[in-house]
């Protein structure tokens, strides 16, 4: 078996190329057999100021435009040159299920930035220590339509004015990598106007020195997690100073499991497990889900399950993102009808081949899920956490009784729209 390629340079824009770039044009398909180009390329435009082979060009369109790359599993770096040379830019960058990365990047007349991201990369194969095959991760049918579990690396730009000059890629062996785990509030969900906490997370760490690796799936249990080898997955490519992060309790709870039927028992051994692989586990107490009493507070829905995992994060010390506790407190800020605006509630209508109003109290929409995901940021900082250094200047602290506003909150809307409502609940 040949080694795939790990490297890449793109000059995107018209027909001058920067000496050692691969040439991307409007006219760059994916085709499996160049191993790169763009899902689709109709609105697509090459713009050429002149001056700078490299950053004198760009690639533009009114619409979301996806690149994708065939890329072997792994942690890889990768730098954008973002910007117009003659006029201005307004970008937002995600990879694979509306993974975020760059959050609208504005540049002035005639600027160029060049900006990093560290982006994980995954595949559905079990391997062992010497890269044999030994086993599968069971995929659900609705994730073979992923876009993180196809062997490639799609990166999603989007905004009101992106343009991409050039883009540069190539393997972060060293970079601490955050595995998470979890269900439907914590996946990379491909779907608009679904949303979890875990696909917001890598905008507020710095590139480079921190990865977050979403394996999280709707619908999930720990037990689940652990028989379609998701977990087995994990066990193969953590290493010692990386992070497991592990969320569970909605669809345990659904499926009529007690704290004390398994739940228990198989979160000390993960625990355990990361404890003896050199990583670092870090509990996460399931958000509460938007159910208010008469007196406009939270009412718990989710059993013992979130005072069972702060009691194992007492026992086994290790770190707890009360997830639980911050949440309601959110949700009481933001109120019984404010707090509409963070989950899925919309009329009839308002996504494509969705006859009838959403309204979800379990799950998040975009909005939503940013703020979950500042919860938890917020949750490593006051802990002091080791992972605190690695915070990005983005993260400017935050106030659980002030939310931020939902008007002024910003997402451009991916092309993948769907009303059916995840697994879970």
């Amino acid at each position: 078996m040949f080694a795939q390629q790990t490297n890449f340079k793109f000059d995107f824009g018209g027909n001058r190329v920067q000496d050692g770039f691969i040439p991307i044009t409007e006219h760059s398909e994916f085709d499996r057999k160049v191993g790169y180009g763009f899902m689709d390329i109709s609105g697509l435009k090459s713009i050429d100021r002149g001056g700078n082979a490299l950053t004198g060009d760009y690639i533009t369109s009114d619409k979301p435009f996806y690149f994708s790359v065939i890329i072997p599993e792994g942690n890889y770096d990768i730098k954008l040159n973002l910007g117009d040379s003659k006029g201005t830019s307004q970008t937002t960058v995600r990879v694979e299920n509306r993974r975020l990365m760059l959050d609208d990047v504005k540049t002035k007349g005639g600027e160029i930035v060049e900006k990093l991201i560290t982006v994980h990369v995954k595949d559905s194969i079990l391997r062992n220590q010497d890269g044999v095959e030994i086993g599968i991760v069971k995929l659900k049918p609705r994730e073979r339509k992923y876009l993180h579990w196809d062997n490639l690396l799609t990166i999603e730009f989007n905004g009101r004015a992106p343009k991409i000059c050039a883009i540069t890629i190539q393997p972060n062996k060293t970079a601490k990598t955050i595995y998470l785990t979890g269900d439907s509030t914590v996946v990379d969900a491909q779907y608009e106007p679904w949303a979890s906490w875990g696909q917001m997370l890598p905008c507020f760490f710095v590139p480079e020195e921190v990865v977050v690796a979403n394996y999280a799936e709707s619908g999930e249990t720990l037990k689940a997690f652990e028989d379609r080898h998701r977990i087995d997955k994990i066990w193969n490519k953590i290493k010692a100073g990386d992070y497991l992060f592990i969320q569970f309790g909605h669809n345990d709870q659904k499926y009529g499991n007690s704290t004390k039927s398994g739940y228990r028992k198989r979160l000390q051994t993960w625990i355990n497990k990361a404890k003896q692989l050199g990583a670092i586990p870090v509990l996460v107490a399931s958000m509460n889900r938007r159910v208010f009493d008469k007196n406009n507070k939270i009412v718990n829905t989710l059993d013992d399950f979130p005072d069972t995992m702060r009691e194992i994060a007492k026992e086994e010390n290790v770190y707890l993102i009360d997830l639980n506790v911050m949440s309601k407190t959110l949700f009481e800020a933001l109120g019984p009808e404010n707090s509409k605006k963070a989950f899925i509630y919309y009329p009839a209508n308002t996504y494509p081949n969705q006859p009838d109003a959403l309204a979800d109290d379990t799950h998040f929409n975009t909005y939503g899920a940013y703020e979950l995901a500042k919860c938890v940021i917020k949750s490593i900082v006051d802990q002091k956490q080791p992972l605190t250094r690695f915070i990005s200047k983005k993260y400017k602290g935050f106030d659980l009784n002030q939310p931020d506003p939902f008007e002024k909150f910003y997402w451009p809307e991916s092309i993948f729209m769907e009303s059916l409502k995840p697994d879970g609940n």
